[in-house]
């Protein structure tokens, strides 16, 4: 299975409620590049999980509206979930990640395409280099451009990944 793991597009740097930074069209090319990107990697996505913060909510947006004109979308809808947030806990997402996990099961096992079974997260620094080092046991916690995505090739019986590579919007060639 695969994890992939986005920092939201760049913000705008504006006074007031964290939360509330939109993008700016610069982190909405962005996070399209990202989406081409994904549709190029085919993955079977089962979960979409992003942040309640409205930058995070339009990178994904951005994203699906890619993925969907693609056919990648496999009738799945993103879940906003309140702790992905910048304080997110890395651990008690790995958790959840392993409870979706657990719940695909059938779904992973009866899964017979080329196409590699995966679960995005939408979400931000720090918290996003902390899931990577979570995720991965590891103590490298990587540095995320905006619009990067981690890959993580995440074993489901060990409950464990590898980092694959961090692929940032500035190597996507399109």
């Amino acid at each position: 299975m695969q994890i992939y793991i986005m920092r939201h597009g760049e913000a705008a740097n504006i006074a007031g409620e964290d939360s509330l930074r939109p993008l700016t069209i610069h982190g909405k090319i962005e996070a399209e590049k990202m989406g081409l990107w994904l549709v190029s990697c085919k993955p079977r996505l089962l979960n979409i999980l992003v942040s309640p913060y409205l930058r995070a909510q339009q990178s994904c947006v951005t994203v699906i509206d890619v993925l969907s004109k693609a056919s990648l979308l496999n009738g799945i809808s993103p879940e906003t979930v309140d702790f992905i947030t910048p304080s997110g806990n890395a651990r008690q997402v790995h958790d959840y990640i392993d409870g979706l996990v657990h719940n695909n099961n059938d779904d992973i096992a009866a899964n017979n395409s080329t196409e590699e079974q995966a679960i995005l997260l939408v979400s931000h620094m720090p918290f996003v280099s902390y899931l990577v080092g979570e995720l991965t046991g590891s103590l490298n916690m990587p540095i995320f451009s905006t619009g990067a995505i981690a890959i993580i090739d995440y074993d489901i019986k060990q409950m464990q990944g590898k980092l694959l590579d961090i692929v940032s919007p500035a190597r996507v060639k399109l």
